[in-house]
């Protein structure tokens, strides 16, 4: 049968949401019911792994609920917005397993946002009277400037591949084996913006030359087709002739597009391993992350095409307003250009 990297992950995921459901209370195993036909997997275990925390909270920090071992309804119904604004306080700065775990503002608002989600399903099944979360206000995000390559970085992140210049002689000696590969991977994240989740499950079987067109699986599992451009496909080409040889002296075919040195699909902290290697080298004042080259794509494809419809269709954005809160705030060379299209004296 066909490998498939997101069905694998996905029971992955599964799994461990079915372990963590045992440690929750009654109540949560309809909620992640409900929940399977309209988010991801991974969203479901984020929200799995939050409540855990939040239960944890209320019955070894919170007195109303100290060492109460089993969580009901009821115990749902008499909590106050103060128990939840009280647990956002406590997200700060708290150890737990002999660790101490910090949370900023994206964390605080994650997991506030799990709790609002489960509360919000409890009311509307009328299994609680009342939705205190409605109460609670999420913290407020600082907008944070987006970090991109410009063409002279994008340049000198190619340039560190090809060369190997400023790697240690270890690296130096995988970048020799590696090194198309690395290329043909930079070079889909900065050409057709894909996430680090769909370049990682790509098959060879995903990919037509005759079309330049390429299927990924998005988020919630839909595939479509993105299409590349004379430099990815010489990248890729350049990259496969290799893979075909190699495949040739092991006499096996590799169903996944890009593989690790141990002849296995790589994996996502490997390829963000990767991209950490040659851009902190490359642009070491910039952290880059795989998710940051997506980036850059977006930005160069929005001051292209100044449409940000297109730039929310191509990236995969089910709200355009996401892609706005990315994305939009990089016009001013947009804003600049239009400064003398309408003129008073010609009305």
């Amino acid at each position: 049968m066909k490998e498939n990297f997101h069905l694998n992950r996905d029971k992955i995921n599964n799994d461990k949401i079915k372990a963590l459901i045992k440690e929750l209370p009654d109540f949560c195993y309809d909620y992640f019911m409900a929940l399977e036909s309209r988010t991801s997997s991974l969203t479901r275990l984020n929200y799995a792994y939050d409540l855990r925390n939040f239960f944890h909270y209320l019955v070894t920090e919170n007195a109303k609920y100290l060492d109460k071992k089993i969580l009901i309804l009821e115990d749902i119904e008499a909590l106050e917005a103060q128990d939840i604004e009280r647990y956002l306080h406590y997200l700060s700065y708290y150890e737990k397993d002999g660790k101490l775990n910090h949370n900023g503002v994206i964390g605080k608002s994650r997991k506030l946002s799990s709790i609002k989600t489960l509360l919000t399903y409890l009311f509307k099944k009328d299994l609680i009277s009342k939705n205190i979360s409605e109460k609670v206000e999420a913290p407020k995000l600082n907008t944070k400037p987006i970090i991109q390559l410009n063409n002279d970085e994008v340049k000198e992140l190619f340039d560190v591949v090809e060369s190997g210049q400023g790697l240690s002689q270890r690296q130096k000696a995988f970048n020799h084996r590696t090194k198309k590969r690395d290329v043909a991977m930079l070079t889909l994240f900065l050409t057709t913006g894909i996430r680090i989740s769909e370049c990682v499950g790509l098959n060879i079987d995903d990919l037509d030359f005759k079309e330049n067109a390429l299927k990924v699986t998005r988020k919630g599992g839909n595939s479509t087709i993105l299409y590349f451009g004379e430099e990815a496909r010489e990248a890729l080409l350049d990259y496969l002739e290799e893979r075909e040889i190699n495949d040739l002296d092991d006499g096996e075919r590799y169903p996944a597009l890009f593989l690790s040195t141990q002849k296995k699909r790589i994996s996502i902290r490997a390829v963000e391993n990767i991209v950490k290697k040659y851009a902190s080298l490359a642009v070491p004042l910039k952290k880059i992350t795989p998710h940051k080259l997506r980036s850059t794509y977006g930005t160069n494809l929005y001051r292209a095409t100044k449409d940000i419809y297109i730039v929310a269709e191509v990236l995969g954005h089910k709200d355009v307003n996401t892609t706005k809160k990315h994305y939009a705030k990089i016009d001013d060379d947009i804003k600049r250009s239009v400064a003398d299209k309408v003129s008073l004296k010609d009305n």
